[in-house]
C-alpha cells in the first residue's frame, strides 16, 4: 500500500507512507514493530503468506510473550493450553483436517451460537472468514502457542476417530515404497509441520507428539502375534495409546530408524541411536533401543524435555529436613555421596538438584554420565561413549587430571569405577554418584560385593540418600479423575499428574564404620541405622501423604 501511493504520488509520498507506518506502529502497542522494521516487514518474503511467523522473526520476541502482548492489546484471550469441550465437535465436523492443520486453527467450545477458536497465526483475518462459511456461526478467537494448538487439533480430530485411520489409508503398503516415505524428510524433524509430510511421517509425529503432550517419559512400540501397541509410561506407569495395523510395524520402525540415523536394512541385531526433535521453540532429545524379537522389533524411546524439568530440590519434593542435611554434605570438601534406588527413581535429578547449590564460581564441578541428560551453566561434562574407549573408568581417570573440585559420577557399576571414584574422594574431592540398591544401609554391602576394601569404605563414604517416586495427586481433580461429568483433561483420568520423590538419608556414624570394617551384613547396618536416628523412607512418604501430595494406594505401590 505504501509502495503504491509512492509510485502514485511521486517524492510527496514518501512522507505519507511514513506515517502510515509509524500509526501500524502505535496501534501494534506492546508488540511493536518499529517503522524501520515494518518497513522490512512488508519487503521480507513470506510476509504476505505467514505475516505472524515473519513478525516474530523480526521482533526476536518469544512466541508466548508475543502472543499474551498481542491479546491485551487487542481484547482477545491468551490461553496458554486451550482445553477441549464436547461442544466444540461441530468444528471437527465441518473444518477439514488439513485446513485445520495448515491454518492452525483449533475449536475449543461453542456457546449461543458463537465457536470459540484457537490459533497460534492471529494476522489471518481471510482464514477466519472462511472458518465461519465453514462453521455457518460467528467465530470467536482466543490466542494460543503453535504447540498448544497443534496438540488441540489433533485431540480433536483424534475422539472423531478420524485421525489415525486417515494417515493410515493413505500409507503405503509397498516395503520399498514404506522405506523411501520413511527416508523421505530425514532431515526434518519439527513435529509441528504434520499436514506437509507423507503418512508414514506423519504417524510417527503424531505418535511423539501425543506422547509429549501427555507428558511420557518412554514410548514402547511393542509389536505382538496378532497386533501391534503403542504404549506410552506417563508418571511411571505403562497405558495403551494406540493401536495401528501390525502390518505398520516396519513403516514405523524405519522412520524411527532414519530419524536417528541407524541402518534401515538391518532388523536381525540390537541397535541404539538417538536425535532430537522440536516442536515450535521447544527442543526434546530421543534415545532410541531397537531389539529383534520374534514378532519384528521391538522399540522404546525415552524422551527428555528439558524445559519441563525443574533441577531444584524443592521441585523433586525433598523435604526441609533431609535439605538441610544434604546442603551440610554438599559444601564438604571432600567425601563421597551416594544417591540409590531402581532404574528411574529420579537419582540424577537429585544429584542435579544437589549440584545447583554449589558455588560454581569458586569450585570446578565437572561429571561423567551416560547419557548427559540435563545441561547445567558452569559445569562441564562428560559423556559416556564406549565405542571410543570412554567408560566411567577412563573418563573419570581423566576427569581427575583437570584439577576438579566436585565430580559426578552417573553411575557406579564396576569395582574400577568404584575404586576410582573412592581415591578420588580421598585426595581432595567431593564425589557424587549414583548406585542400584533398595535401601540407603544396603549401599555399603554393594560397594564391598563389587571389590571395595572395608576400610576404603569407612575412610571415604560421607552418606548415602536413597528414593523412590510416587504419583502426584491430580490438582485439577483431587484424584477422582473426573472433571464434573467429563474425564479430566489433566491427568486423563488416573488421577495423578506428575510424581515427588521420598527419601531417606544415612549419614556414616562411628558405629556403621565400626560394622562396615566388621563387614556387617544390610539388616545389622540397619539396625544400627535406626538406632543413630535414620528414619526410613515410609516416614517421608506418611509425610507427604498428609500433606495431600500423594495417597495411601500410590505409596503402598511403590514401597511394600
Amino acid at each position: 500500500m505504501a509502495r503504491a501511493k509512492r509510485e502514485s504520488n511521486g517524492g510527496g509520498s514518501t512522507a505519507l507512507a511514513v506515517d502510515e507506518t509509524r500509526r501500524l506502529s502505535a496501534a501494534l502497542g506492546a508488540v511493536r514493530l518499529s517503522p524501520d522494521q515494518l518497513a522490512a516487514f512488508r519487503e521480507a518474503p513470506g510476509s504476505d503468506i505467514e505475516p505472524w511467523d515473519v513478525m516474530l522473526s523480526l521482533l526476536a520476541m518469544d512466541e508466548q510473550q508475543a502472543l499474551a502482548k498481542l491479546a491485551e492489546r487487542s481484547g482477545a484471550r491468551f490461553v496458554g493450553e486451550p482445553r477441549l469441550a464436547e461442544s466444540s465437535s461441530a468444528f471437527y465436523e465441518r473444518v477439514p483436517a488439513e485446513l485445520a492443520r495448515r491454518q492452525q486453527v483449533g475449536g475449543v467450545s461453542s456457546e449461543n451460537g458463537v465457536m470459540t477458536v484457537a490459533t497460534s497465526r492471529p494476522l489471518h483475518p481471510a482464514v477466519f472468514n472462511l472458518l465461519e462459511d465453514h462453521l455457518e456461526m460467528p467465530v470467536r478467537l482466543v490466542l494460543s502457542p503453535r504447540g498448544a494448538v497443534a496438540s488441540l487439533i489433533n485431540r480433536g480430530y483424534e475422539q472423531r476417530g478420524d485421525l489415525v485411520t486417515e494417515i493410515i489409508e493413505e500409507m503405503p503398503l509397498d516395503q520399498t515404497a514404506i522405506e523411501r516415505a520413511a527416508a523421505g524428510l530425514g532431515a526434518s524433524n519439527d513435529l509441528l509441520s504434520l499436514a506437509r509430510q507423507t503418512p508414514v511421517i506423519r504417524l510417527v509425529n503424531m505418535i511423539l507428539f501425543e506422547a509429549l503432550r501427555r507428558g511420557a517419559s518412554d514410548v514402547h512400540v511393542h509389536p505382538m502375534e496378532s497386533r501391534l501397541v503403542i504404549r506410552f509410561r506417563v508418571d511411571g506407569m505403562l497405558m495403551d495409546a494406540f493401536s495401528p495395523p501390525l502390518s505398520l510395524a516396519p513403516a514405523i520402525s524405519s522412520r524411527l530408524k532414519v530419524m536417528t540415523e541407524l541402518d534401515i536394512a538391518n532388523r536381525h541385531s540390537p541397535q541404539d541411536g538417538q536425535t532430537s526433535v522440536r516442536i515450535g521453540q521447544k527442543k526434546v532429545d530421543i534415545r532410541l533401543s531397537v531389539i529383534p524379537t520374534v514378532y519384528g522389533e521391538r522399540i522404546v524411546l525415552r524422551l527428555l524435555d528439558q524445559t519441563q524439568t525443574e533441577l531444584t530440590l524443592d521441585a523433586v519434593g525433598m523435604s526441609g529436613a533431609i535439605q538441610e542435611k544434604l546442603l551440610d554434605l554438599v559444601d564438604r570438601p571432600n567425601g563421597m555421596i551416594l544417591v540409590t534406588g531402581p532404574t528411574g527413581s529420579g537419582k540424577t535429578t537429585t544429584l542435579y538438584a544437589a549440584l545447583g547449590q554449589i558455588d560454581r564460581l569458586s569450585r570446578n564441578v565437572m561429571t561423567i554420565e551416560d547419557p548427559v541428560e540435563y545441561h547445567l551453566e558452569g559445569i562441564s561434562q562428560m559423556q559416556v561413549n564406549p565405542k571410543r574407549n570412554v567408560t566411567f573408568a577412563t573418563g573419570l581417570r581423566s576427569l581427575l587430571r583437570q584439577d576438579p573440585d566436585v565430580i559426578l559420577v552417573g553411575e557406579v557399576r564396576d569395582s574400577e569405577t568404584a575404586q576410582l571414584a573412592i581415591q578420588a574422594s580421598l585426595t581432595g574431592h567431593l564425589v557424587l554418584a549414583t548406585l542400584h540398591t533398595n535401601d540407603a544401609p544396603s549401599a555399603i554391602p554393594r560397594l564391598i560385593d563389587i571389590g571395595v576394601e572395608p576400610y576404603l569404605v569407612t575412610s571415604s563414604l560421607l552418606a548415602v540418600m536413597a528414593q523412590r517416586l510416587v504419583r502426584r495427586v491430580c490438582p485439577a481433580c483431587a484424584g477422582s479423575g473426573r472433571d464434573g461429568a467429563e474425564r479430566c483433561d489433566t491427568c486423563f483420568g488416573t488421577g495423578y499428574k506428575g510424581r515427588v520423590a521420598v527419601h531417606e538419608i544415612m549419614a556414616m556414624t562411628d558405629e556403621l564404620r565400626r560394622l562396615t570394617a566388621a563387614r556387617a551384613d544390610g539388616v545389622t547396618l540397619y539396625e544400627a541405622a535406626v538406632e543413630s536416628g535414620f528414619r526410613p523412607m515410609r516416614y517421608d512418604a506418611e509425610a507427604k501423604v498428609a500433606q495431600g501430595m500423594t495417597d495411601e494406594s500410590e505409596v503402598y505401590r511403590v514401597l511394600h
